[in-house]
């Protein structure tokens, strides 16, 4: 059980409708995450508007690379549960691509790049070396998209930590972190 209470949909703050109103429309349900969020509309209203501002740079399946590496890292067995669930239907990558991305690795060059750093950023709180976002550059990502996979990184480390305080339920199939920091 969560121990911040989840409202239903109807329960929400009415200035955080809107947005769960959206999620509902592009998923086909709101997520225990969200609703949890929606008690608080500032934080909703924040979360949503970094997320969709993310959504707009690197493509999907680096996000949910990151997503699933900063996931591993930090413990949080919901949002591992709900990226393996989006990186396998969503972002469609393999089974075997979704369990590199767990240990912070990738089978494709570039997104190894990608997601190696971002499991650093998350492991070591942002102490990465000038090696390590050099080879990030040499991968082919410039140094706004090396800004927007802290930042993808640093939105994921905020969810993990909202679902791990709350013990948020699980609302997908679950996956259990095998380590945490």
């Amino acid at each position: 059980m969560s121990r911040i209470a989840i409202p239903a949909r109807d329960d929400v703050p009415e200035a955080s409708q809107p947005i769960l109103d959206a999620m509902n429309k592009q998923l086909g349900t709101v997520p225990n995450m969200f609703r949890l969020l929606a008690t608080s509309p500032a934080a909703l209203q924040g979360f949503a508007g970094n997320n969709a501002a993310l959504a707009k740079t690197l493509d999907v399946r680096t996000r949910e690379r990151i997503a699933l590496a900063a996931a591993e890292a930090n413990g949080c067995d919901y949002c591992l549960s709900a990226h393996s669930y989006l990186a396998l239907n969503l972002a469609k990558l393999t089974p075997e691509e979704v369990a590199r991305n767990r240990r912070g690795e990738s089978g494709d060059a570039k997104a190894h790049a990608a997601v190696s750093f971002a499991a650093k950023i998350v492991r070591e709180r942002g102490h990465v070396t000038d090696a390590d976002v050099e080879a990030v550059r040499q991968a082919g990502f410039s140094d706004g998209e090396i800004v927007e996979i802290v930042a993808v990184a640093a939105e994921n480390v905020f969810t993990n930590l909202l679902n791990t305080v709350a013990a948020t339920e699980i609302d997908f199939p679950v996956v259990s972190a095998r380590e945490a920091a």
